[in-house]
């Protein structure tokens, strides 16, 4: 591998980001960050600045998978070799940036998925422990592979991987988690999970609060049916 870029979809992180940003910068000063400001009404975009990131701001507030896939798009116009996606609300620690790394170079993986449950220590709500085992199963029916942690937002992706998606035109503007795995697998690209290091941060505003979750996972499952019906190109 050769140049990498870190993709951070941001909306309103001004008390998070720096300390994201700072934390890729000590484990790997030579990867590029991009923030893709979704529409914040903060101070994201100034700290990203002031702190050496890209940042390319959205102008209004267009979701999760809108902001990723302008990631990529970037990533696939910059010529980058493999883009990383981390959250920018301090959830994903960047001190497992290397085995992440490390996985793709030792399975010739396209996407490495972040599993936060590998190595155990990760507790989450009932409800959202529910989900995710939905669609673990959903994953694993479809794919053959036994996801742990279909959901996670901290992945890696080769080229190949991202320039497929920069040009997808039914990439998901909100939620792209385990649709996109099903949609990757039956265009052959090779998916596996290695586990990273996630910590709960309460003060982020996140999906997982209020009845986010509930319509989450109905959103999801017609997005699992829409893969299915889907025809080949």
């Amino acid at each position: 591998m050769n140049s990498g870029l870190v993709i951070l979809p941001a909306f309103n992180e001004e008390k998070f980001i720096a300390p994201v940003i700072s934390g890729i910068k000590e484990v790997d000063g030579g990867i590029d960050i991009l923030v893709i400001d979704d529409g914040s009404n903060d101070k994201t975009v100034e700290i990203a600045e002031e702190l050496g990131a890209m940042v390319i701001s959205h102008p209004y507030n267009t979701g999760y998978g809108a902001a990723l896939q302008t990631g990529f798009r970037f990533a696939f116009n910059r010529n980058y070799d493999f883009a990383l996606t981390i959250d920018a609300d301090g959830q994903h620690d960047p001190e497992s940036i290397p085995s992440i790394l490390k996985s793709m170079n030792n399975t010739g993986a396209d996407i490495v998925i972040g599993s936060r449950f590998l190595e155990g220590g990760y507790r989450m709500s009932f409800a959202r422990r529910i989900g995710s085992w939905i669609f673990a199963g959903v994953a694993r029916c479809y794919t053959g592979y036994r996801f742990t942690d279909p959901t996670s937002g901290f992945q890696l992706l080769n080229r190949r991987a991202f320039s497929y998606l920069s040009q997808e035109e039914v990439y998901p503007l909100d939620y792209p988690d385990v649709n996109i795995i099903m949609l990757l697998h039956k265009k052959q690209f090779k998916i596996i999970e290695s586990p990273v290091r996630m910590v709960i941060n309460a003060e982020s505003d996140t999906m997982h609060s209020g009845m986010k979750p509930l319509v989450y996972v109905v959103r999801m499952l017609l997005a699992i049916i829409m893969i299915l019906l889907r025809k080949e190109d």
